[in-house]
């Protein structure tokens, strides 16, 4: 099983109503939440873990979960409200104000944590529950209960959402080194490491302790590396009616991929070879692209691919 921990919410997303007002419409949301929910769509055995309210919309999150095959009976539920997230989109890029205090994950504790069942395999680890406060303590101490299993980390990272950027990067450093794969956009990754070529930023990123770093680049596509060797990939041409859930998709696809291997062990990534890498970051390309087509996140199901 790949174990998904981290942010669940509503997305609030931009409409207009029939009379031509504008309106926002829930979706349920989150990185690791979308992440989730398309790896259960594409067939993988999936859990999912993050206190879900008790509220209407912590109903439509579980619900959501179900739908796609995701189990969440790791996700207690919780007498807080639903972190909301409202979108703004900008000739198709998605800008994002939220609504988190004393929120259901904002608020996470370590009590809440499950214990880690032997079938848990992988663990995916990402986005803003990883930024400050109880919930990014409460993920890290999950990190450190990972033993040997694998580790995926996309941090996901929203500047407009750091408080304390001095006790965010530490914690990311901390939690890099224990990472296996990592995987960013291009803009994270320039957060991240600082001005740089992209390959130099990326070699720097492998020798902090990731064994696979991939980064995507909008249109222009994605990478992967890890010891040896590089991989590109191009971007599907499809229309494009946002990129909500792009980058959650394509990491769904490209784990989804690798564990289609069942005896794949932590010591394999240093070794997978470069046809390995293209073909599970071609599939995570290509699910990304039908997630892009269409409002909000939205992936695909295994049988439109």
């Amino acid at each position: 099983m790949i174990l998904c921990a981290g942010d669940a919410l509503i997305d609030m997303l931009p409409r207009h109503t029939a009379q031509g007002e504008d309106a926002f419409v829930p979706h349920p949301g989150g990185a690791v939440f979308n992440t989730a929910i398309a790896l259960g769509r594409l067939g993988a055995e999936t859990g999912f873990f993050s206190p879900l309210s008790d509220d209407l919309f912590g109903e439509r999150l579980r619900a959501a979960l179900t739908e796609s095959g995701v189990d969440h009976v790791y996700s207690p539920v919780v007498a807080r409200p639903c972190t909301l997230a409202f979108v703004k989109l900008t000739e198709g890029q998605a800008h994002y104000t939220f609504y988190d205090t004393g929120t259901a994950l904002r608020d996470m504790d370590v009590k809440e944590l499950p214990e880690l069942p032997a079938r848990v395999k992988v663990l995916f680890l990402g986005g803003i529950s990883l930024v400050g406060g109880a919930c990014a303590t409460t993920l890290e101490t999950l990190l450190e209960q990972a033993e040997d299993r694998i580790v995926m980390l996309d941090p996901n990272i929203r500047p407009g959402f750091i408080s304390d950027e001095a006790a965010y990067r530490a914690r990311l450093d901390r939690m890099l080194a224990r990472a296996d794969i990592v995987k960013l956009s291009d803009e994270d990754l320039s957060w991240l490491m600082g001005c740089g070529e992209l390959d130099t930023q990326i070699a720097r990123l492998l020798e902090r302790g990731p064994k696979i770093v991939v980064v995507t680049e909008g249109s222009a596509g994605a990478r992967a590396v890890n010891p040896m060797g590089s991989v590109h990939v191009s971007a599907p041409r499809v229309p494009v009616v946002d990129t909500v859930g792009a980058g959650d998709t394509l990491n769904a696809g490209f784990l989804a991929s690798l564990m289609r291997n069942p005896a794949l062990l932590r010591a394999d990534l240093d070794l997978l070879d470069t046809t390995t890498l293209s073909e599970a970051l071609s599939f995570g390309a290509r699910a990304a692209a039908v997630t892009v087509s269409r409002a909000g996140a939205n992936p695909p199901w295994a049988h439109e691919l």
